[in-house]
């Protein structure tokens, strides 16, 4: 099977949201609203997955849907994963690292997907047979490897909020693994796993995601070298807390979590 005409369409509609998006950055007029789990949603977020869903409405109308804004529309063993605005808080705030997400997931499995984060200039993609890459400020492109590091004592690591790591139960497992690396950062959302894609990072954790959080992460490490899984074990379309690592501190990493 290849994957490049589904490629080429993931570009292609992330194109099409990066349009929208850069032009609601910084905007005077932005209209955030609270949704009913607490969390911000901007114009800009909906505007932008419904563009995606109406391009792929035309180009893929037998494949199924899941959006962060708009739900799930089903269809075949194919299945369009999308985060209009990965790093919402960032967005409405004026920090420029948020993204949008778009996953192809073929039974289940997200095999296709890119990452774009326009305020950034940067662009990560993904498929088998064609292996992750990103495109630099000046237009370059090259392809991304995870790190070679093995030990933990010499790992960099980015974690998210604390208050979930308490919540979860883990953040003294957090802590202990802290503990053991050379350097410790919160970068969050998405560019945690790009830089771990690129092999600046060695260790990404992250509490309280969901599927579109998830899904255009997975391909991009995977097809660096990496691992990301669940934090306690393998990965679902329900898992919450995952782990992402450069494969050979995998074990390691979710060992001292656990406890």
């Amino acid at each position: 099977m290849t994957y490049t005409e589904d490629l080429a369409l993931a570009l292609e509609l992330a194109d099409i949201a990066d349009a929208i998006t850069r032009a609601r950055f910084l905007a005077q007029d932005l209209l955030v609203e609270k949704k009913p789990d607490a969390t911000e949603v901007t114009d800009a977020d909906r505007a932008t997955e419904l563009a995606i869903k109406e391009m792929l409405a035309q180009e893929r109308p037998e494949d199924g849907v899941i959006g962060e804004e708009f739900g799930t529309s089903v269809g075949n063993n194919r299945v369009w994963i999308i985060d209009p605005i990965d790093g919402t808080a960032n967005f409405m705030r004026g920090v420029p690292v948020w993204a949008t997400l778009i996953a192809l997931a073929i039974d289940g499995k997200p095999v296709v997907s890119v990452v774009s984060a326009p305020a950034l200039d940067r662009r990560w993609w993904a498929a088998p047979g064609i292996g992750a890459r990103t495109v630099e400020i000046n237009g370059a492109v090259r392809e991304l490897s995870v790190s070679k590091v093995a030990q933990l004592e010499d790992a960099s690591i980015s974690y998210n909020n604390l208050k979930l790591w308490d919540r979860s139960g883990l953040l003294g497992g957090l802590l202990s693994l802290t503990r053991k690396v050379w350097r410790t950062r919160a970068y969050g959302d998405f560019w945690s796993y790009m830089l771990l894609a690129e092999g600046a990072l060695d260790v990404v954790a992250e509490h309280d995601l969901k599927i579109y959080d998830i899904a255009a992460l997975v391909p991009i490490v995977e097809q660096a070298g990496g691992r990301l899984t669940a934090i306690d074990g393998e990965l679902t379309e329900t898992t919450s807390s995952v782990l992402a690592t450069n494969g050979l501190l995998h074990e390691a990493s979710s060992a001292e979590i656990l406890g």
